[in-house]
């Protein structure tokens, strides 16, 4: 039974007893009000039409990665900015952004990172290009930014850039956003026995003498978005740094992109309060606010706090079809006549 409607129906008992009417009046009205009463009955049977989330649905698995706060496999599970995020296909876990779908190959929830791997990027054993551009590169939405982003210390190797790319543009001689990140750039990407199966290996300085360089490799502060085909690059690598680099070179390389993830400092004491009172930390789907999941309720604050309880969206039609039912009923007794009913 829809609980928003219980108050409004008690209402409406309490205004057919109170409201001055003749008995010739209340005779005629019954029929009436018994209709009014049926409607409002089936408002109250209507079923819910959200539920509140079950906390065991929110900690998950997908393959062998555990999938929990502040990501979600499940609608309300998670922090809003990660919504919408991960997928788990054929126990696959993976991650959706407007440049494509990565494939999730670890979750470090200690270190807030994120390892992706793009089937279509480059390494040091094979180059991957074409003149359309290969690759998904790294695009994320403006509204996800402040969540989720690459590592300060993951480089991007941009490969076969036209002279044309918005990378060069006003320093065509100088590549300005070219530069080694965390000790890694194209000098020692172009010692890789990739470059012996491509059938042409660059020489000479890191970034060349030629306008433009063979490769260019950038950080993601630097340009914020790596759209392979809209920086008119012919494919990509990417590859990152937990470790001072080793001696070997690019061989010794991590390949993949590590993305880090932060959360609003206002999000950790709200979360940290509903963990310790038993519940799991969730978010509102229509609000985005964050809400603290406690079994078969919900709480805008922690578990020990029901008079926090966030009110249930499925209530609300029940309720105003109520409502609206009992002010039609008001109207119509207090003009005093029963033909305006």
């Amino acid at each position: 039974m829809n609980a928003g409607v219980l108050p409004t129906l008690g209402l409406l008992v309490s205004a057919s007893t109170h409201l001055a009417v003749t008995g010739q009046s209340m005779a005629l009205l019954r029929p009436r009000l018994a209709a009014l009463l049926a409607l409002c009955a089936c408002a109250m049977a209507a079923p819910a039409a959200a539920a509140n989330v079950s906390i065991t649905t929110c900690r998950s698995f997908c393959g062998n990665i555990t999938v929990d706060y502040p990501f979600a496999l499940h609608a309300g599970c998670g922090h809003a900015g990660f919504r919408d995020l991960l997928y788990c296909i054929d126990r696959t876990l993976m991650l959706h952004l407007p440049s494509g779908s990565y494939r999730v190959l670890d979750v470090d929830y200690a270190y807030r990172g994120l390892t992706l791997h793009d089937p279509a990027m480059s390494d040091c054993r094979a180059i991957d290009r074409s003149p359309g551009g290969r690759g998904n590169g790294f695009v994320v939405e403006p509204w996800r930014a402040p969540f989720l982003a690459p590592d300060p210390d993951n480089v991007f190797l941009l490969l076969g850039c036209r002279a044309s790319s918005p990378l060069f543009q006003g320093f065509p001689d100088r590549h300005l956003p070219c530069r080694n990140v965390s000790g890694m750039g194209c000098g020692d990407y172009y010692g890789c026995p990739a470059w012996d199966d491509y059938g042409r290996r660059p020489s000479g300085a890191a970034y060349g003498s030629a306008v433009p360089p063979e490769c260019c490799a950038v950080s993601w502060g630097a340009i914020r978005a790596v759209n392979v085909s809209r920086l008119q690059c012919e494919g990509y690598s990417s590859a990152y740094s937990l470790a001072p680099v080793r001696a070997e070179g690019a061989g010794g390389w991590a390949y993949g992109i590590r993305v880090a993830w932060a959360l609003p400092e206002a999000n950790r004491g709200f979360c940290g309060a509903c963990r310790a009172t038993g519940g799991v930390c969730g978010h509102d789907v229509e609000s985005r606010g964050d809400l603290c999941l406690c079994g078969d309720w919900n709480s805008t604050s922690n578990c020990d706090s029901s008079a926090d309880a966030a009110p249930s969206s499925a209530a609300a039609p029940g309720a105003a079809i109520a409502a609206l039912l009992l002010a039609l009923l008001a109207s119509g007794l207090s003009s005093g006549s029963i033909a305006n009913i």
